[in-house]
């Protein structure tokens, strides 16, 4: 039996009766970084082994977690915050289970770009979820396809490439399509700014570093 359990994004007390149950009943659990982890359990008096999993060494180690998940073991998958799998380290894991008969199980709970989403303002009936943009080969055509999308659309990025983006979206999308940042959501200082593309780019591109995750979401194309 696997389980996928979310994490808090930020917010230690984001976490589900559940999920603290879980991490407690397994015997063991996979985490994307135990160093990260070892705040959450410590605060919860979770005292489950850690092992590490995440994207340098999830090939080399998939067929021994099968293996024991086969044999009878329980364990559950965590990453540094929000949910396993979701531009995090987990899918391969689950495609391996779900292909050897090994029962899956994944608890709701957070994700960075849900609250991003509701609390833009922008309408969220329909949206498309893009994670990362690629760095460098097909980042432009990544843009353009995104900018022709008739409903609002997500995205991943990186505190030092922020200003960049927004630039870019600008170019792709123009300069008055609405927009948002959402910054170090549920922390201390938690920052959700929408407005123009063209005055998103302003404002960080006059800030000192930026800090945190960052989630862009961006309205589709009227």
């Amino acid at each position: 039996m696997l389980y996928v359990v979310p994490t808090p994004i930020g917010n230690l007390e984001d976490i589900t009766l559940r999920a603290i149950r879980i991490l407690r009943e397994v015997q063991l659990v996979l985490a994307e970084d135990t160093r990260t982890s070892r705040k959450l359990f410590d605060q919860y008096e979770i005292t489950t082994p850690l092992r590490s999993y995440h994207t340098h060494n999830e090939h080399g180690t998939l067929p021994g977690l099968i293996e024991q998940l086969q044999n009878g073991a329980t364990m559950a998958l965590i990453s540094d915050a929000g949910t396993p799998g979701i531009s995090d380290p987990g899918f391969l894991l689950v495609r391996a289970c779900v292909q050897a008969g090994v029962r899956v199980e994944c608890l709701p709970g957070a994700t960075a770009f849900v609250p991003a989403l509701v609390a833009s303002g922008i309408p969220c009936d329909k949206f498309f979820f893009e994670g990362f943009l690629p760095h460098k080969k097909g980042r432009q055509t990544r843009l353009q396809y995104l900018s022709m999308l008739p409903h609002t659309f997500v995205l991943y990025e990186s505190p030092n490439r922020l200003v960049k983006c927004l630039e870019q979206l600008a170019e792709h999308c123009g300069p008055e399509r609405l927009a948002c940042v959402a910054r170090e959501l549920t922390k201390l200082h938690e920052d959700v700014r929408t407005d123009t593309l063209t005055n998103l780019q302003a404002h960080y591109a006059a800030q000192p570093a930026v800090k945190g995750e960052i989630v862009i979401v961006v309205a589709g194309q009227i």
